[in-house]
């Protein structure tokens, strides 16, 4: 069944419900492990809906912030919500429309795995900031820490073994801190730290848990959508049997997201 990747990203409030308020307790984790001082010129790369920018400014209180993502959809999202010191704009997160040094600090939450390639894309978040400038961004841990992912593929695969190749954990190995750090060190940044950051996802019912994944909304809600309706309630019933239930029908369950950075370096290496 499974055939070709469905990454879908383009609406804000079905991306909210599906990872968005998950997202937002990362972000908000992360900006307070950066523990930047205030007055600082962010990008924010492969902003989404705001959520990592919003957490910034928060915490941070930059000078300005401007969030970059190819989604008009999740840019317009961002807009609706934004501080008087973001601007969000879209574009390509491979070719920042940044000059060379103009911020301090170069950000990403949860789009690294998306890019056509990682190191290339944060070597250029390297370029946007000034030397000595800040460059993070945090990624779930599709493989083993995000359990709502984690039993979804599971899952489909019990009953599609094609969906295989479409499993997060498989398709995104730059998800875990081993390979964050060799992307780092490779886009010539020093310094470079690893986080795991866990936040609770916590479900009222399975519903809450189901229901967001037929919106279309990133690569599994896209797997689902492709699927016949036969196939698509083998899968939501694979996942219901699957997931701990708690007596009142609730379901707990644990995101893990691994957080990295590191700084350009103060002057250039000679060769």
């Amino acid at each position: 069944m499974a055939k070709g990747h469905f990454d879908v990203w383009a609406g804000g409030p079905a991306y909210e419900r599906y990872m968005g308020r998950w997202s937002r307790l990362v972000a908000a984790e992360f900006a307070a492990w950066l523990d930047c001082p205030e007055g600082l010129r962010w990008v924010d790369v492969g902003c989404g809906t705001g959520v990592l920018s919003a957490a910034v400014t928060a915490r941070c209180r930059p000078l300005s912030m401007v969030g970059i993502d190819r989604s008009e959809g999740f840019v317009a999202s961002a807009r609706a919500t934004a501080a008087r010191s973001a601007h969000f704009i879209v574009a390509d997160a491979m070719s920042l429309p940044v000059r060379n040094g103009a911020c301090d600090a170069a950000i990403s939450g949860l789009a690294l795995n998306f890019l056509p390639a990682p190191t290339a894309g944060v070597a250029e978040m390297a370029r946007a900031v000034r030397p000595g400038g800040l460059v993070a961004a945090y990624v779930w841990d599709y493989a083993d820490g995000m359990g709502l992912i984690r039993h979804f593929w599971d899952a489909a695969i019990e009953v599609d073994p094609g969906a295989a190749a479409l499993d997060e954990g498989r398709r995104f190995p730059v998800c875990r801190p081993e390979r964050l750090r060799a992307v780092w060190a490779d886009a010539g940044l020093r310094d470079v730290s690893t986080l795991a950051i866990e936040v609770p996802t916590l479900f009222t019912d399975f519903a809450d848990l189901w229901e967001p994944f037929l919106a279309g909304q990133g690569p599994a809600p896209g797997y689902v959508a492709s699927l016949t309706p036969a196939d698509r309630n083998r899968v939501r019933d694979a996942l219901g049997a699957a997931v701990p239930r708690r007596p009142d029908g609730s379901i707990a369950l644990i995101a893990r997201a691994w957080a990295v950075s590191g700084r350009r370096p103060v002057h250039a290496e000679s060769g």
